[in-house]
């Protein structure tokens, strides 16, 4: 780097500087999440695990060969290299009986390893560094320019916006081969679409986006910008296109927040950024509007107040049918918030010291009841089970039970008007 070229580097200022780097780690992000996403819908990811790793010695080979980092000799050393891992894994597969995931750990960390070799006896002035290859330096790249219209732009910003471009183009182009390939593979060869040829050009372009991804977040670091973003963006959408977008842009919002965070806690910035895509992943996980963490717990808890109220009109509707309503009255602080629940609502009336159903109330609880005798009725007859044993199945179906189904059952018992013990069914409300 010549002493012009840091001067005009410097001339950015400190915030044109964070500023590059972080354009630089979204576009990179980017990059990854367009390329881990088709990786991730087609159950590749460990695929793309290896590749991330195992063009190491391809490009440690290119670098030594003469070729520049970000180079096309070092992007070719990497297609071989990554090709050279998805024939390796296959041959294991073929003739040591090994598994595919079992192979590709074999062939992915024996080349991952002859890199690192390779990168420890590269002579001195060569263009690798162990700890960048490995980890990164997102920091030091703003300053590495060339001149674009006269201004000085980081050149590791143009290598992955070129990256990012050609691969959104390379996606558009054969969209429909991918999406065919991706969810019926079998029905891809059958219409005579060339699903080896698709197949190795998504590895190909997971080679390049893996390059590209080097001096940012080094080699350890790239499967979580490919691997992270897609998986979070399966859990909010169930749209490709959707998700690829989304992916998109979990992967850059990460890398501008875990450069800016690690700047301020003076830590590695791929490190923060494989975090921070971590957190996206935990959140999405725990906020998926149909079956995160956070919807199952609310339909749980919904669930369990149905349930709750449900028991509670039924409890009462018993009570008035026994002519003890002094039963009716809350036994435990849950059942007093119940009752008062109900009150407010008009399902409750009260009756002095105790309650009785309102009209409302009193429909509920009838369906409650008729669910629950229906179904000790049908137990009686076709499970052949004990009087004593056809209270607990029908105590947890009688909330789930709806109008049809309640329908069936009486037209299965010819329209049987009292259960095995002998009580009145009552009728739909």
């Amino acid at each position: 780097m010549t002493s012009s070229t840091l001067v005009g580097d410097l001339a950015f200022g400190l915030g044109g500087i964070h500023a590059w780097a972080m354009a630089t780690a979204a576009v990179i992000a980017a990059s990854c999440a367009l390329v881990g996403t088709l990786l991730v819908v087609r159950r590749m990811s460990l695929v793309g695990d290896a590749i991330s790793h195992a063009v190491l010695p391809g490009i440690a080979v290119a670098v030594l060969a003469g070729g520049r980092p970000g180079g096309p000799l070092v992007f070719l050393g990497a297609v071989a290299a990554a090709m050279l891992t998805v024939w390796l894994t296959q041959g294991l597969r073929a003739a040591g009986g090994l598994t595919e995931d079992a192979g590709a750990g074999v062939v992915f960390t024996t080349l991952f390893a002859i890199g690192v070799v390779l990168v420890g006896l590269a002579p001195p002035g060569t263009h690798l560094d162990a700890a960048c290859v490995l980890y990164g330096e997102l920091a030091f790249l703003p300053f590495d320019t060339i001149s674009i219209a006269g201004q000085p732009v980081p050149r590791a910003f143009v290598a992955g916006a070129t990256v990012l471009a050609g691969l959104v183009a390379a996606a558009v182009a054969t969209w429909k081969l991918q999406v065919f390939t991706a969810f019926d593979p079998a029905g891809a060869r059958m219409a005579g679409i060339p699903v080896a040829a698709v197949t190795t050009g998504l590895l190909a372009a997971t080679a390049v986006a893996t390059v590209a991804s080097f001096d940012a977040v080094g080699a350890v670091l790239v499967v979580a910008m490919l691997v992270a973003p897609a998986a979070a963006a399966e859990l909010l959408t169930r749209r490709l296109h959707r998700m690829v977008v989304v992916a998109m842009a979990l992967g850059a919002v990460a890398a501008c927040v875990g450069y800016l965070a690690a700047w301020r806690l003076h830590t590695s910035a791929a490190g923060m950024i494989a975090v921070v895509l971590g957190l996206e992943y935990a959140a999405a996980a725990a906020l998926t509007p149909d079956d995160g963490l956070a919807a199952r717990l609310i339909g749980r808890v919904r669930l369990a107040w149905r349930v709750a109220r449900e028991d509670r009109l039924a409890t009462v509707w018993r009570a008035e049918e026994a002519g003890n309503r002094a039963a009716a009255r809350p036994q435990t602080p849950h059942e007093a918030v119940v009752v008062r629940w109900l009150e407010f609502t008009g399902h409750l009336l009260r009756d002095g010291s105790s309650w009785r159903l309102s009209p409302a109330g009193r429909r509920e609880a009838e369906n409650v009841v008729r669910s629950h005798r229906l179904w000790e009725a049908w137990l009686g007859r076709h499970a052949d089970l004990p009087l004593d044993h056809l209270h607990p199945p029908a105590e947890w179906v009688e909330h789930h039970l709806g109008a049809e189904m309640r329908e069936r059952l009486e037209a299965d018992m010819d329209e049987r008007a009292a259960d095995p013990h002998g009580r009145e069914i009552p009728p739909e409300a």
